[in-house]
């Protein structure tokens, strides 16, 4: 009988080779271009390719593909722009409010025991896709910091992304019923404005939003009352 090397410790193993494409860098884009960006890919194929679970108007929700825990979401912005005071007034809001639905949605479909929501600006704070901006929302439960991701750098999850996904639609959606399908970045005031893109210019959609003026670079909206 052949003996493999090594020494038994008393230890199981529980392997994850998975785990290697974030290890070995491959899930990161090689450059900032937007064309190598994920964040700017995801909303281009359909939800379940994408793992999208909410898609708004200037912000969209996705499935953290190296989850810190199950339900691990992130809110980005459709635009690939790398930090906060880059967003407009209007892709700032939206991004909070869909903050407050992700949470919203994961206290309905896995009831959390607290959240943390968190944005790294830059390589330096810990962004691992510094590029494009995006706020972590991570449902938590008492004892999920236990020995085993400490020790061992591993999270056990119980289901696929795919079912995660599809849970968490379920739920948002859920949310957005009871709410009557009303959104601060889509009520009327607010779906009348479209900002263009890396001018910060706001365009008028419609008369009731023609004292919308978006101006960026002070986060001011000024309207003009008559």
């Amino acid at each position: 009988m052949t003996t493999l090397p090594g020494e038994p410790d008393g230890f199981a193993r529980l392997w994850v080779p998975h785990r290697m494409a974030y290890i070995g860098g491959d899930a990161r884009p090689a450059s900032d271009d937007p064309h190598e960006c994920p964040f700017c890919r995801a909303p281009t194929v359909a939800d379940d390719d994408g793992l999208i679970v909410a898609r708004g108007r200037l912000v969209y929700a996705v499935c953290n593909l190296f989850p810190y825990n199950p339900g691990h979401l992130l809110i980005c912005p459709y635009r690939h722009v790398a930090d906060l005071t880059e967003l407009t007034s209007l892709e700032a809001g939206e991004l909070t409010e869909f903050s407050q639905l992700a949470m919203r949605a994961l206290r309905r479909a896995s009831a959390p025991a607290g959240f943390n929501l968190g944005l790294n600006q830059g390589g330096a704070a810990g962004a691992g896709i510094a590029a494009h901006l995006h706020i972590h929302v991570v449902p938590r439960w008492e004892g999920d910091s236990n020995f085993f991701p400490i020790t061992a750098q591993t999270r056990a999850l119980p289901e696929l992304l795919g079912e995660t996904r599809a849970r968490l639609a379920k739920a948002w959606a859920a949310v957005v019923t009871e709410n009557d399908g009303e959104s601060l970045a889509g009520s009327e005031a607010a779906s009348s404005c479209v900002v263009g893109e890396g001018d910060g210019e706001s365009l008028v959609g419609s008369e009731a939003a023609s004292s919308c003026v978006v101006e960026e670079g002070d986060g001011e909206s000024l309207g003009g009352g008559g």
